[in-house]
């Protein structure tokens, strides 16, 4: 099992944001849009930030791509708060070679990743044992602290909590997972009867609330990317058994939560973007832009927040 320090498990307590990755019209990164979300997600007073999820639509970028969108994410929170980058699959080997890329990035001083995200794998839907074998494959060759990624309703394949307390008790490496299962049950066992030290974290913005209440650590949220002070300010609420403060927070931004998700995530939450003046709202196929009349619902419930 591993041995990782509160000191390391504290810094992915709290709110971490699910970047998302900009692009410009002809679809190429827009690197100054991303600088433009990094500091606005810091200067909202987010604990950290995750680098190439899927809200940074990964898989429709090259490895090259995410290594480079990696490094300058890296480069632009320059030590102000940590970064967790996303190494996630359906070829094990293949997370296994990025991953390997990333450890002689660090060797050679060019690299300053905190932790690694890594989604189960999607589309083949392995049994309960090859998803437990995915990661501990994965947790033998890491040099870093990683958070596993529950999230069924994107991979079509659920990591039960038997599996997820086997991987922790079995681990040097992996510190926690994010559960975005939506399963109450589910999440209350993981966090039952995991380690006191591995963290259990949401996935799922319009449920954090009630999930931090039955002890989960914090949120790696999409919504604040728009939204960081009011929704880092919630989750810190939260965290302190304050939850009067919170459940106002909380119902604030429930109807620009519920409005960001209901035609895809991350154009949504691009769309507000757009209109903050953070950064353009453009994705990449297979996503498109929502429609004109969502638009005009997510400009209202920005209003009535700011």
């Amino acid at each position: 099992m591993h041995t990782y320090s509160k000191e390391i498990t504290n810094k992915f307590k709290g709110t971490g944001v699910a970047l998302v990755t900009p692009f410009n019209t002809d679809g190429s990164i827009d690197y100054k849009g991303l600088e433009n979300v990094i500091n606005h997600v810091i200067n909202g007073g987010v604990e950290y930030v995750v680098s190439m999820g899927t809200t940074g639509e990964s898989v429709t970028l090259s490895e090259e791509e995410k290594f480079s969108v990696i490094d300058f994410t890296v480069k632009t929170v320059n030590k102000r708060i940590p970064v967790v980058a996303g190494f996630g699959g359906n070829n094990t080997n293949e997370i296994i070679q990025q991953i390997n890329r990333l450890s002689r990035m660090a060797a050679s001083g060019n690299n300053g990743v905190d932790a690694i995200l890594s989604n189960s794998p999607y589309y083949n839907k392995p049994s309960q044992e090859g998803i437990y074998q995915h990661y501990m494959a994965i947790d033998k060759i890491s040099p870093l602290p990683i958070i596993l990624y529950n999230v069924p309703g994107r991979t079509s394949s659920n990591m039960e909590a038997e599996t997820t307390l086997r991987i922790a008790a079995d681990s040097k490496n992996i510190i926690g997972i994010k559960e975005a299962s939506g399963n109450f049950m589910q999440c209350m066992k993981i966090i039952r009867d995991a380690d006191e030290n591995f963290l259990v974290i949401s996935g799922d913005d319009p449920i954090t609330l009630p999930f931090i209440a039955t002890g989960m650590v914090g949120v790696i949220s999409v919504v604040a990317n728009a939204f960081p002070k009011q929704f880092s300010e919630m989750v810190r609420s939260c965290l302190k058994g304050d939850f009067i403060s919170a459940k106002k927070s909380h119902l604030d931004l429930l109807e620009f939560t519920e409005l960001i998700f209901k035609e895809g995530s991350p154009p949504g939450v691009k769309c507000a973007l757009k209109q903050l003046g953070i950064c353009g709202d453009n994705v990449r196929l297979p996503l498109w832009s929502i429609s004109d009349a969502l638009a005009d619902k997510i400009s209202a419930a920005i209003k009535n927040i700011c």
